[in-house]
This record gives C-alpha cells, sequence and structure tokens, in this order.
C-alpha cells in the first residue's frame, strides 16, 4: 500500500457535473419516450453475504432511482434452493438499509413468480420455443460446442408439443429424478452467442426452497428467471455488471417470446475489483468453513457485514463508490483509497480520545499524595462544536511502553531518563528512573512534574519540549481489548496461488493487545461507537465480542494514508 494514489480533479469539471453512460442512455430513453419513468432493483442472490463490490451496485440503481425521482426494488433472485438460506436473506437485508438503500414496501423475492415462470415456460413450449430434454448436464455441454464450432441438435428437440406439455407436467409433479430432464428453450444451436444455443431454462431439483418450502420440484434456471422477474414487477432499467452483457440476448429473447409490454432494456456497468482482497463468494465461505475468519462478518473480510464491524461508515463507503465512478472497462482500485474515505468520514466527526495499547506505569513522584484534579481536554481539535471533556489526573497513570526508552536512539523525543516531555493537555514531566521485571522489561517509570507547566490559561512557563506523549489515568482507567488488523492475503504474492487456486494468507492479519487501558470516559460506549486513539487510529466497539465488562475495540485504519485526492 505504499504506492501513493492520486485522483485529480479540475475546477471546470468540479463546476460542470458530467453523466455517465448509463445516466446518458436513461435521459434518451425519457426524451424518445420509451419509459416515462426510472425503476431499478438490487436482486442478489441469497447465497452468501454481500461484499464491497456489491456496494456500487447497490448504491447505484438506488441513486439512479432517486435522482429521476422513480423507485427502487429490493428483490432476491432466489432461484437455486440448494445454496440460499434464510440467514443469507436476513444479513442481505439488513447491508443494504444500513448502507441507506431504501426500498420502502418494495422487498420481493424470485419465487415470488415461480408460478409465473411455469406458466411462461407452459407459453414458450406451446409456442414451440421450449422442450423437454433427457440429455445429462455432461451431454449438454458436449452437444453445445464450442466457441468456434456450433453445437449439436438435441435429439429431443423435435418432440411434439404434447409430448413437451406432458412431460413438463410430470417434470413438475415430480415423476423424474434430479439431473434426468431438463426444460430447454429452442433458440438457435449454431448461434455465434453460446448462451443462446438452446439453453437449460428449468430443472429438476427435489430440494427444500427457504421460502416456498417443497411446493416446487423444478426450478427456473437464473437466466431465465432475471428477465421475467423484472418485467413482472415493471422494471425499466436492468443495471448489472460486464459478465452479463453476452447473456443480454437471452434476456431479450426471453422477454420478447413471452410478449412483456414495454419490457426492461438490460445495461452492464463494469465491476468494481480492489486489490489484494478476497471477494469471492466460494474463497469467502471456504476461509469460514476453515475457521480462518470468524464468519462472514470478520473485519478483515471486505464484506459488507465485515467492513461494518471493524468500523466503517455508510457515507464512507459512498464516497468510495463515487470516486471509483461507473465505467464500461474493467479496472482495478486500490484498498488505499478504501481508507482513505473512512478517514476522510471520521477526522472531523469523531472525537480523539487516550488509550495505551502495551500501557507501563507512569508515577509522578512529586504530585501530592492522594490529590487528584480534573483537566478540560477538547475533543477534536478541528472541530470545536464536538466540545470537551474532563479528564481526572493524579499521581499514577498509565503511558504507552513506545513513549519511554532507557537508551533512546538520535531524535527520539519522548521520555527517557533525564528527558522532559509534555504530558498531552497537563503538565512537563521528567523522567527520573524506572522499575524493570526479571527480564528486564520496563514496569514503572518515575518521574517528576513542574506545577508552572500546566497547559491552558495561567501556564507561566515560557521555555519548550520537543516531545508531547498521551497518557490515561491509573484511578478509573477502562480495561479493554484491541485487535489491529492487517491485510488478510499476502501483499507481495498476490490474492491467489497460480498453481493450485488457493490462497496466499497473511499469518499475521491479526494481533490481539490484552489489558489496554483507555481513558475513563470510554467506559460507557455501545456497539459500533468509533474513536480516534491519540497517535494510534481510529477504532470501533466490536459489536460481536465486545461486553459491558469486556470491552473489544477493532483498530478501522491508522492514521497515516499512501492515498491522496488533489483538486
Amino acid at each position: 500500500m505504499s504506492e501513493e494514489i492520486k485522483v485529480t480533479e479540475t475546477e471546470e469539471t468540479a463546476e460542470k457535473v458530467s453523466k455517465n453512460f448509463i445516466e446518458q442512455a436513461i435521459d434518451k430513453d425519457l426524451a424518445e419516450g420509451v419509459y416515462t419513468t426510472v425503476h431499478t432493483r438490487f436482486p442478489p442472490e441469497p447465497n452468501g453475504y454481500l461484499h464491497i463490490g456489491h456496494a456500487k451496485s447497490i448504491l447505484l440503481n438506488y441513486g439512479l432511482a432517486k435522482k429521476y425521482g422513480g423507485k427502487f426494488n429490493m428483490r432476491f433472485d432466489d432461484t437455486n434452493p440448494m445454496k440460499e438460506r434464510t440467514e443469507f436473506v436476513k444479513a442481505i437485508e439488513a447491508d443494504i438499509a444500513w448502507l441507506g438503500a431504501d426500498w420502502e414496501d418494495r422487498l420481493y423475492f424470485a419465487s415470488d413468480y415461480f408460478g409465473k415462470m411455469y406458466e411462461g415456460a407452459i407459453k414458450l413450449i406451446k409456442k414451440g420455443k421450449a422442450y423437454v430434454s433427457d440429455l445429462s448436464a455432461e451431454e449438454i455441454r458436449e452437444y453445445r460446442g464450442t466457441l468456434t464450432e456450433p453445437g449439436k441438435e438435441d435429439p429431443s428437440a423435435n418432440r411434439s408439443i404434447e409430448e413437451n406439455l406432458a412431460l413438463f407436467e410430470s417434470m413438475k409433479n415430480g415423476e423424474f429424478e434430479d439431473g434426468t430432464k431438463v426444460l430447454r428453450a429452442r433458440i438457435d444451436m449454431s448461434s455465434p452467442n453460446i448462451n443462446m444455443r438452446d439453453p437449460v431454462i428449468y430443472r429438476v431439483a427435489h430440494m427444500t426452497h427457504h421460502n416456498t418450502g417443497d411446493k416446487w420440484c423444478i426450478y427456473p434456471m437464473y437466466d431465465f428467471a432475471h428477465p421475467i422477474e423484472d418485467a413482472e414487477e415493471g422494471i425499466t432499467h436492468s443495471i448489472c455488471t460486464l459478465e452479463f452483457e453476452a447473456h443480454r440476448p437471452l434476456y431479450d429473447w426471453v422477454v420478447r417470446e413471452l410478449e412483456y409490454p414495454n419490457p426492461p432494456r438490460q445495461i452492464e456497468f463494469a465491476k468494481m475489483y480492489l486489490t489484494n482482497v478476497v471477494t469471492g463468494k466460494r474463497y469467502i465461505k471456504k476461509l469460514v468453513e476453515d475457521g480462518v475468519v470468524d464468519g462472514w462478518d470478520d473485519p478483515r473480510l471486505v464484506t459488507i457485514a465485515a467492513l461494518r464491524r471493524r468500523g466503517f461508515t455508510p457515507g464512507s463507503i459512498q464516497k468510495f463508490v463515487e470516486l471509483c465512478g461507473v465505467s464500461k472497462a474493467d479496472s482495478s482500485v486500490d484498498y488505499a483509497m478504501l481508507e482513505y474515505c473512512i478517514r476522510e468520514d471520521l477526522k472531523l466527526s469523531r472525537p480523539r480520545m487516550m488509550a495505551c495499547l502495551d500501557p507501563i506505569k507512569l508515577v509522578i513522584d512529586n504530585y501530592p499524595e492522594g490529590q487528584t484534579e480534573e483537566l478540560e481536554i477538547p475533543n477534536n481539535l478541528e472541530n470545536e462544536s464536538l466540545g470537551s471533556r474532563k479528564v481526572p489526573f493524579g499521581k499514577e497513570l498509565y503511558i504507552d511502553r513506545d513513549d519511554f526508552m532507557i537508551e533512546p536512539p538520535k531524535k527520539y523525543f519522548r521520555l527517557y531518563p533525564g528527558n522532559e516531555v509534555r504530558l498531552m493537555s497537563a503538565y512537563f514531566v521528567t523522567a527520573t528512573s524506572y522499575e524493570t521485571d526479571a527480564d528486564g522489561k520496563v514496569t514503572v517509570v518515575h518521574c517528576t512534574y513542574d506545577p508552572a507547566t500546566k497547559q491552558g490559561p495561567g501556564c507561566t512557563c515560557d521555555r519548550k519540549v520537543k516531545g508531547t506523549i498521551h497518557w490515561v489515568p491509573a484511578q478509573g482507567a477502562v480495561d479493554a481489548e484491541v485487535r489491529l488488523y492487517e491485510n488478510l492475503v499476502d501483499e507481495e504474492k498476490g490474492v491467489y496461488n497460480e498453481e493450485d487456486g488457493s490462497m496466499n494468507l497473511n499469518p499475521n492479519s491479526i494481533t490481539v493487545l490484552k489489558n489496554c487501558k483507555l481513558e475513563p470516559a470510554l467506559r460507557d460506549v455501545k456497539a459500533y461507537d468509533s474513536f480516534q486513539f491519540v497517535r494510534q487510529g481510529f477504532f470501533c466497539v466490536d459489536a460481536k465480542d465486545s461486553k459491558e465488562d469486556a470491552l473489544v475495540f477493532n483498530r478501522v485504519v491508522g492514521l497515516k494514508s499512501s492515498f491522496t485526492l488533489q483538486k
């Protein structure tokens, strides 16, 4: 992530907001009267959790509907009961709602239209446009041909309409075993587009469906079901990724042959690829099943649930999608851009608190025994509207181990024997001695303070020090576990091993710090609350493992960015 990424934007382009190619197409359709409104949808398959790439599609579809004063549907393409679960349905609903895409009362399932799809299949059979095939899946692939050779006609292609109707009815009634019969669309086995070579549109599958139970034992294929769902819901623009471009002729064929008035228009855009992250559902599923990660919402993943748990905000993801833009060309985006967006979203809106992640005791020997005072500390120096808080100060404090060295290198301006530093928003202190354990590890640092150096109004000290360090009062300090995350994959090797397809995992992707000391104000926090820990980064209360008496914080992102936005 060391490479700096720059996004340039001239004043001219900033003033004149250009429209992307999808908006231009919609404008043309509206101007020509092809459609009188804009109706979009987001149609996930409930076979896993959504990831950052899906966020682009969600926000694009919802944003188009909102921009044109139209409607937005939330619809599950649940046509494959083998991989679908109610858990995924609920997780997807939560993700989309969290991102701010409001589907209002328009929540649908492909399974809502199974009856309509069955009627559509009957209609195609009666038109001579579909037939029941006895070929196995392997034989169908063999008959389909290749990119350079045409396919061969299915031996069952010339069955009579009556026979096809009877066989399809028997399929529906459960009279055939899985894999023994399929319904194929009759289109063109010599088409240069393999998707048009008599594609399978129904298969036998004796499986319980999460939504319809055991009502059906035949299920429609995605390419047949999807255009029907769009047409039934009155979708005007079916926005999807480039991988479906070759499927568009089949999409159009289905709605045309089923004679839908005002059929939807499919428009494809490029997917968003993030460097050095795992987004493939089957890979994430393997990581979950192998126990490499803590579920689909493990903060090292880029599922939307994982990003939310780690501490990302809807605003940061919206900004990220906006910066990525919409295009027809596939491209990769550095993960540093996503980190930039969350820093920008949090830096002015979150209080800056003090936390010692590897604490050692600091004792001020000349501070009055038993005395405490409250220091007024601003919550965010860059945003005065966040106000201030009172932090207790006394004889015993905690500092970070990195802020004291017995024999420091040159240009080390923090504490070491004989050196003076400022305790943030408090006093100057000078290290005088230290204590160690049996292994020689420093456990306590002793110092003296200068009462005349108290920061704020009334400070009479005119000398300066080069170092300022943060601290946490020992009295009332909050114990917490802090988790530091690095990339889940080895960035030098890339995500996938070219030889065997395995993932190149980083064995140091998580560091768990126990017995961290936080200032008392962080005692009363709740899930997803986030803060900047001074000099450490941005941290969020873990929603899964954190408890009232055992707080857990996730590092959202460090303070330094390798991404800059230039205007």
